[in-house]
């Protein structure tokens, strides 16, 4: 049996459990990192100290179901290429938002849930991903100018939204949103603290802020969440076990709710150019290990007070190559295909990868 098919069949069966404890967040949720001193900032393992080139190892992921191999058709989607990503940087990881800088599905913003900015090119070969290139690694900033891993519990960054050359930083363990202008010097930029509602700020402890999409002012006359931040929980429920959601400025800022069915939690979503919102969603068992899905939810069905639902578009489990499926971002290609592009967290662990998956959403 080859290194590749033992590693799947460990991953699949009596150890997927064990394996996949570093992918739920239920196995990291009482880790914090250490306290801050008079003497010495806090210091977060992974965290990036200051602006670097970083080198990353591609492996090119030839099939998405080892099991099929002429298999490409999953759900609506079609497996186009996947990389695996390593890098000897020991701070390249735990990859949790991920936002295209162009229209061509090359250049690309990610964030480290360790307060760390990525930036890069992905290279292709066709219509498959060959490898990244010119990558940097840079501290997330705020204020002050200072990384904001100095301050307590402000790592966990988990979610990215972009309007223009304005991104938004979700950071879940303290329920702010700090915004940064890149036209003021890119990931050099400084973050400021938005305001947020107060029912943000109470969401439950490493469950809160999880996503984030912005709808552009531009998304069509008549829309009426244009300009609005929506903002989703990971796992922060209503009194009737759903999804707390907010939106955010905007002419109708208000609380939703997303139905929670199949004990999925949501990771990140993205607002397709189409105007469709897709939500991607994981959960973890100890029997069938990590499983995710994408969700299609209408966007005219948001508004304060709402309850939205919409079909499952894909789903996939560990006879897939998946792992702890993080982030999403959507771009369409010149002959008009909208790619998905799907970005994994490791957890910086062993027992974990770093994927970069793309699939064409099928008419």
């Amino acid at each position: 049996m080859s290194t590749r098919s033992s590693r799947r069949s460990f991953l699949g069966h009596a150890a997927a459990g064990f394996s996949t404890l570093a992918v739920s967040r239920l196995a990291q949720a009482a880790a914090e990192p250490p306290p801050r001193t008079a003497q010495a900032p806090l210091q977060v393992e992974h965290a990036v100290a200051a602006p670097v080139s970083v080198e990353v190892n591609a492996r090119s992921i030839p099939n998405f179901e080892p099991r099929d191999r002429s298999r490409t058709r999953f759900g609506s989607l079609d497996y186009r290429s996947g990389l695996v990503l390593t890098s000897p940087y020991r701070g390249f990881g735990g990859l949790s938002g991920l936002r295209f800088l162009d229209n061509k599905g090359e250049r690309f913003l990610a964030i480290s849930d360790q307060g760390g900015w990525f930036t890069g090119t992905i290279r292709y070969a066709g219509r498959e991903m060959t490898g990244l290139a010119d990558v940097e690694a840079a501290p997330v900033l705020g204020a002050d100018g200072r990384p904001i891993t100095e301050k307590k519990l402000w790592y966990d960054t988990e979610s990215l939204a972009r309007d223009g050359n304005v991104v938004y930083v979700g950071l879940e363990r303290v329920n702010q949103i700090l915004r940064y202008d890149f036209a003021k010097g890119g990931t050099r930029a400084r973050g400021e603290v938005i305001s947020v509602p107060p029912a943000l700020r109470k969401l439950p402890y490493n469950k809160g802020l999880e996503a984030m999409v912005v709808v552009p002012k531009g998304q069509g006359q008549g829309q009426p969440l244009a300009g609005t931040l929506i903002a989703f929980s990971e796992r922060a429920l209503d009194a009737n076990g759903n999804l707390v959601a907010f939106l955010i400025g905007g002419p109708t800022p208000g609380q939703f709710s997303v139905r929670r069915t199949e004990t999925y939690d949501i990771s990140d979503a993205v607002l397709l150019p189409s105007g469709e919102l897709l939500i991607l969603e994981r959960k973890f068992s100890w029997f069938t290990g990590v499983n995710i899905r994408i969700r299609s939810i209408p966007l005219k069905s948001i508004a304060p007070g709402a309850l939205v639902d919409g079909p499952a578009l894909f789903a996939a489990d560990l006879g897939h190559e998946i792992d702890n499926m993080e982030a999403i971002d959507a771009h369409v290609t010149a002959d008009g295909e909208t790619v998905l592009t799907l970005i994994s967290d490791d957890n910086f662990s062993m027992l974990q990868r770093t994927l970069l998956l793309q699939f064409t959403l099928a008419e």
